[in-house]
């Protein structure tokens, strides 16, 4: 969270086109910023909430490939909508912060490589898996994102940057929302049972089988 400036290894950090540069990326304005927040702060919250951003649009890919591969009884139309409505609450989310990052004075992480390396979650790698997978890495993305956001608002009460830390609690509290509706839909128990319920002898118990306490998905 402390690299700044221009980087030429970096995507979409050089170029052949003539251009009048006015600030250079992962940086914020020494002056003019409008908010009075010491210099030094704003630049320490500013690549913070970059970093967030960043993560916040490779859960949206990841959300808009599950989207449209949603299949299945219990995928293609419930799930379909779910997700769509995970990529509408990211879209705003990444709108929140984003649009915080300007108003410290910052320039907003746009190109999609530069995007992911900076990224703290990792786009799954391509492919088609099962529902239950593309649910699965949605929820481990779901809670690192909400580890590293309350970090940051910790780090902003520290310094008294209430603007940023009330943007990221509006953030965390959807995004909660967001890890619980996923967290529920990989429960055990289904409605969708197939014919396997008339040969098992368990009449059409689904029998205890809890989630094992010692996963990360909790």
């Amino acid at each position: 969270m402390d690299k700044s400036g221009f980087n030429p290894v970096v995507p979409g950090h050089s170029t052949d086109h003539d251009l009048i540069l006015r600030e250079e990326p992962r940086t914020v304005k020494k002056i003019g910023a409008g908010i009075s927040l010491p210099y030094e702060v704003r630049l320490e919250m500013a690549l913070h909430l970059d970093d967030h951003q960043c993560a916040l649009t490779v859960a949206l890919h990841q959300y808009n490939k599950h989207h449209w591969m949603t299949e299945g009884a219990e995928a293609f139309l419930s799930l379909h909508e779910l997700l769509n409505e995970h990529r509408e609450k990211t879209n705003k989310h990444i709108d929140q912060i984003g649009e915080r990052v300007a108003r410290l004075g910052g320039v907003p992480t746009a190109h999609p490589v530069t995007q992911h390396e900076l990224s703290y979650i990792k786009h799954e790698v391509e492919g088609r898996y099962t529902i239950r997978d593309f649910i699965r890495n949605d929820l481990e993305h779901e809670l690192k994102l909400q580890q590293m956001m309350r970090k940051t608002i910790s780090r902003a009460h520290e310094l008294k940057d209430w603007g940023t830390a009330e943007v990221l609690q509006e953030v965390v509290l959807d995004r909660e929302d967001l890890g619980y509706h996923l967290y529920s839909v990989l429960e055990d128990d289904t409605l969708v049972r197939g014919m396997g319920h008339l040969l098992d002898g368990k009449e059409d118990r689904a029998g205890d089988r809890p989630m094992d306490p010692g996963t990360t998905l909790q």
